[in-house]
């Protein structure tokens, strides 16, 4: 219906100024930790199920990483703006272990006071004693994969964790001091109701986090729910039923204080996800770790950044960072079209839109000017203009693929 889950974060009239201003003038860390203990069967992030895990070797590829971009003209002496263990299950490495590459991330970079620090955090491999271990190594915001309050489709999604362990988890977070706290939700699962997705809503809210996060759920090729589906095993629901599921989200969390900020976020008290805010805005981010991707919008091939993808298998990584320190096995550089028209639609997917100034002091160009289509689309009742610039309509967000695909 309207695009591709995203890690939470992932436009905001909701976000602080000072948010925003963090994310434009600095770069985002995203550090990636694969291992799991099971591989759930929609997932297609990269991760590998294992009972054990070469945690300290790991550390030190990171460790070795982040050095080799800090001595990067790119990124050396960059104010960092947000800090984002994802995963994979970040949660299963011991607090010590983020305590370390803070720490060396504050010897290469320094960290700013306040700096937004994210863990991804699966809720049956946490307790309160790990939680205020972490707290105290300096993570500042967890993200909670509860995706579920119902056990027929926690087991549907291959969670290891049950509503019970989910629910103690988030007040066990808030009780070891954590004030800004995620939490994931997926809807549009096979036989859904809105009856069904209201009751994980409401559980939700009435753990008071500061920010939701609620995706519709996707067959991506190459998982066993893209294959059952296939096959027959699974069958998605209707457009319809997902267009009233993504309207009953919005509502419903509006109702309780949470503010919509981009297509599949939510938030209360100013609580963006500065990080994936990042993303969105089309920011500088440094990602290392097996299987990371980092960005630069600035200089590259033809001089319109580039993005680059390391090697996903964890033993090939740590053998490449040993030997080179990087694992990088791909970079694209990025030509002036492909730049514009990325800036562009990923600002559309932020309620504030794409702002216009903005637009012409990167590009050199008339936003509208560059892009004729944007009259078209608002003629069509899928753009509507800001103060700032242009945004998705409400008929537009149940669109939005189908307008991003103008800028591509």
């Amino acid at each position: 219906m309207h695009g591709l889950p995203e890690r939470a974060g992932q436009s905001a009239p909701s976000s602080a100024p000072e948010q925003k201003d963090t994310v434009e003038q600095g770069i985002g860390i995203y550090l990636h930790i694969p291992y799991c203990l099971s591989k759930c069967p929609y997932c297609d992030f990269n991760s590998v199920a294992a009972t054990a895990w070469p945690e300290a070797e790991y550390v030190a590829a990171l460790e070795r990483e982040l050095a080799t971009y800090a001595d990067d003209e790119a990124f050396s002496g960059a104010q960092i703006s947000s800090v984002y263990f994802g995963g994979g299950t970040p949660s299963l490495f011991a607090p010590q272990s983020f305590e370390r590459i803070l720490e060396r991330i504050e010897q290469l970079w320094g960290l700013p006071s306040g700096v937004e620090v994210t863990i991804e955090a699966n809720p049956g491999t946490v307790d309160f004693p790990k939680l205020a271990a972490l707290r105290a190594a300096g993570i500042n915001r967890l993200s909670f994969g509860v995706q579920s309050f119902q056990p027929k489709y926690l087991a549907l999604l291959g969670r290891i964790h049950s509503a019970t362990e989910a629910i103690a988890a988030v007040e066990a977070a808030s009780r070891s001091g954590f004030t800004n706290l995620n939490v994931d939700l997926i809807y549009a699962l096979p036989g859904q109701t809105e009856v069904e997705w209201e009751y994980d809503l409401r559980q939700a809210c009435a753990l008071g986090p500061t920010h939701i996060s609620a995706y519709n759920l996707t067959y991506e090729e190459g998982t066993p729910f893209a294959a059952w589906r296939r096959n027959g095993r699974l069958v998605p629901v209707s457009e319809d039923t997902e267009i009233q599921l993504f309207q009953l989200t919005e509502h419903y969390l509006s109702a309780h204080g949470y503010e919509r900020y981009e297509i599949s976020n939510y938030t209360r008290r100013h609580a963006a996800c500065r990080h994936n805010l990042g993303y969105w805005k089309s920011s500088a981010y440094v990602g290392v770790g097996a299987g990371a991707h980092g960005f630069q919008p600035r200089g590259g091939l033809y001089g319109w950044g580039y993005r680059w993808a390391n090697e996903r298998a964890p033993h090939r990584y740590l053998r490449a960072v040993e030997e080179r320190g990087h694992a990088r096995v791909a970079i694209e550089h990025r030509d002036r079209k492909t730049a514009a028209g990325e800036f562009v639609f990923l600002a559309l997917r932020c309620v504030d839109g794409v702002n216009a100034a903005e637009y012409c002091r990167r590009f050199g160009q008339r936003l509208e000017e560059e892009f004729p289509v944007i009259a078209e689309l608002a003629a069509s009742g899928l753009l509507e203009p800001t103060a700032q610039g242009w945004r998705l309509s409400s008929r537009g967000t149940l669109l939005a693929d189908g307008v991003f695909a103008h800028f591509l």
